[in-house]
């Protein structure tokens, strides 16, 4: 383990600019996905805030001490596909039921990472069939984006135009959620549409404490989903964006942790802990690979303050129009669903992934089961009977 002095050598602009990137997109539209998921089911700002505050404090004590141990960036975060699920859960289920799902998740995750079963797990239900399940679940943030543009024009267009044109010139070096966010906020400004709540803004965290209730529905409507799409698309990816970078990832512990974590902060309000694909990708975009995990622990204190200050960022997005959270988070899920749906239907299992892609976007529930479940279900029976010659391909 590398010493304080040896972290300030290996420390420098490089890093410091990776890390600041990283963070500038973990808190605007993930946060921004948080909000529209709990103003859809009816939670409310202390419950938000409870959330923000363990996604951001919790995991990023862990990630301190991961990417310390194994001196490569590791940083661990929210499901943004399981955050998405709740949506619909909280229409029928209780949040103390859904906290529940949130805690069996985590122990499910750490068993099979203290076991070594990961992999297998992983290859268990076809990945076309997964991503599918993800598409239907995100489709629906981008048709709220479509709606902003009728809702509150002069909020989404501008927002959209920054967004297109920042990835159109990538040269600037822009995020461009970034610049959408930041051309969002001028929009605010200019058309007077922010509007705090009465009384202080500032607030320091003060995180609740949630007492679990176990249901069968919560636990076969959740339980398989969240686990499946922390280890088969969250994991996986920030697995593979590690590798690439040279960073040989350590499977079964990143699985245990995100377990032992998903069952803290569950108890906190928030949805299962993964290590994240997207942060740890700008983390090791640049530098030498032996310090690039200086970049991460400047992330992770960057996390530490943000967690803390959770209250007042939540007191501020939720003084904003539903169309700037509507538009934010539908960009930053625009890439994340054309990847969804490419990874659905680009070659086998494509029947099974239609069908669990339209079983999830009818979002009927059976039994008080929610459609992502018997999506996966019923997507995988389809290909069991239509399409056994992709199953007998994907066996190892």
């Amino acid at each position: 383990m590398p010493g304080p002095l040896r972290v300030f050598a290996d420390f420098g602009a490089t890093y410091a600019a990776s890390a600041l990137v990283a963070f500038l997109f973990a808190a605007s539209g993930p946060v921004a996905i948080i909000l529209a998921v709990g103003a859809r089911g009816g939670m409310s700002e202390s419950d938000i805030a409870s959330w923000i505050f363990a996604a951001f404090f919790i995991n990023g004590l862990m990630s301190i001490g991961f990417s310390i141990v194994y001196r490569q960036p590791l940083v661990f975060l929210w499901s943004i596909p399981g955050a998405v699920l709740l949506g619909p859960a909280l229409g029928h289920l209780s949040f103390a039921e859904v906290v529940g799902a949130f805690l069996a998740t985590g122990v499910l995750m750490l068993l099979l990472g203290l076991s070594g079963w990961v992999r297998r797990a992983m290859e268990a239900v076809p990945m076309p069939i997964v991503m599918a399940m993800v598409a239907g679940v995100f489709l629906r943030f981008g048709v709220d984006l479509v709606l902003a543009f009728r809702d509150d024009l002069w909020i989404a267009l501008p927002m959209s135009a920054a967004f297109f044109a920042f990835s159109a010139f990538p040269r600037t070096r822009i995020p461009p959620l970034i610049g959408a966010l930041a051309v969002g906020a001028l929009a605010l400004w200019a058309l007077g549409a922010f509007k705090p709540p009465a009384g202080a803004l500032f607030a320091l965290a003060a995180p609740n404490f949630y007492v679990p209730q176990f249901s069968w529905n919560a636990m076969v409507e959740l339980v398989v989903p969240l686990a499946i799409t922390v280890l088969a698309a969250q994991n996986a990816q920030g697995i593979a964006v590690l590798n690439a970078s040279g960073h040989p990832a350590p499977i079964n512990a990143i699985t245990a942790a995100c377990g032992a974590a998903s069952i803290v902060t569950g108890f906190f309000g928030a949805v299962s802990t993964c290590l994240t694909g997207p942060v740890n990708a700008v983390l090791a975009s640049a530098g030498e690979k032996h310090r690039q995990y200086s970049a991460a622990l400047f992330f992770c204190f960057m996390a530490l303050a943000f967690g803390l200050l959770a209250p007042l960022f939540t007191r501020l997005l939720l003084a904003t129009p539903p169309a700037f959270i509507a538009t934010l988070a539908g960009l930053a899920m625009l890439r994340v669903l054309q990847t969804a749906f490419t990874a659905s239907f680009k070659e086998r299992f494509s029947f099974g992934a239609l069908v669990c892609f339209l079983v999830t976007v009818a979002d009927v529930p059976i039994f008080r089961i929610g459609a992502p479940f018997w999506g996966l279900v019923l997507g995988f029976a389809a290909s069991w009977l239509l399409e056994r010659g992709d199953l007998r391909k994907a066996r190892p």
